[in-house]
């Protein structure tokens, strides 16, 4: 099979939460892939920053400042990219993330949660998929190929203690996954897919505090993911990039409405 298949040349992808960790792995990697890639987040100076990046090395970016929950700003930065490149071809839904408000403590009354930080980090990771996905999927309605991409995690089909807001959200995204994914192809045939990545464990700011100790060892918490996980170690945010531009590729044309686990044999092993 040629390597031309997972090209992502002429195409125009816009990546959310693109001035974060793992999104700013996938920006790379989609420009070194050949597209044009939209940098999006609420963070301007890193996405500037990570935009001259890109550019300088030959790629192609532009920034676009919005707030994923934000229509307004999310209608601008639609505009900006049909202004520029008179369509867009793909979406990575790559913002979200949790919050220590709707962190469940061991200790913590089960029955008194702190529903004003679930609702939030719900609205973050869930409504932060869709509402864009609302927006730019429509511009994506006229390109003749389009992929869209969301972000689940290994905590929407196992449990994980503590982190009740953050697996009742991606659990969600994988339901989204599939039904939009069905809708789509009642109403567009092939023409738009929709499929998910779902990480293992990676280090971001979000989980550093409950994954490594001040002085950088690993927490007990991080010590049961490690004994879980067949491959002993937490994953690169590079090692998400293969599974991302196959499902953005032509590559992956007949696949749609899939979960796509990344995350070092987790979900696979039994813990015997």
């Amino acid at each position: 099979m040629s390597s031309e298949i997972f090209s992502l040349e002429g195409k125009v992808i816009v990546v959310t939460g693109a001035t974060g960790i793992l999104g700013g792995a996938f920006i790379e990697a989609i420009a070194q892939a050949g597209a044009v890639v939209g940098v999006l987040g609420r963070n301007e100076q890193v996405a500037n920053e990570r935009v001259e990046k890109i550019n300088a090395a030959g790629g192609k970016a532009v920034a676009l400042i919005a707030d994923i929950l934000d229509e307004k700003q999310l209608n601008v930065a639609a505009n900006t990219m049909v202004d520029l490149y008179g369509k867009i071809d793909g979406l990575v839904n790559a913002a979200g993330g949790n919050m220590p408000e709707a962190i469940v403590q061991p200790g913590d009354d089960l029955f008194s949660l702190n529903m004003d930080g679930l609702r939030k980090v719900m609205n973050l990771n869930l409504f932060g998929t869709l509402l864009p996905t609302q927006i730019f999927g429509y511009v994506m309605t006229k390109s003749p190929k389009a992929s869209i991409v969301n972000i689940s995690s290994v905590s929407a089909t196992t449990a994980l203690t503590r982190v009740l807001g953050y697996s009742l959200a991606k659990s969600a995204i994988d339901a989204y996954t599939r039904w939009f994914a069905v809708e789509l192809a009642a109403r567009y045939g092939d023409q738009i897919r929709m499929n998910a990545i779902a990480p293992g464990f990676f280090l971001t700011e979000q989980n550093r505090t409950l994954l490594n100790n001040p002085d950088g060892t690993l927490t007990a918490r991080a010590t049961k993911i490690m004994d879980n996980t067949p491959y002993k170690r937490f994953g690169s945010p590079s090692e998400l990039n293969g599974a991302l531009i196959w499902l953005l590729s032509d590559a992956s044309t007949f696949v749609s409405g899939t979960i796509t686990n990344v995350d070092g044999g987790f979900l696979a092993f039994s813990g015997v």
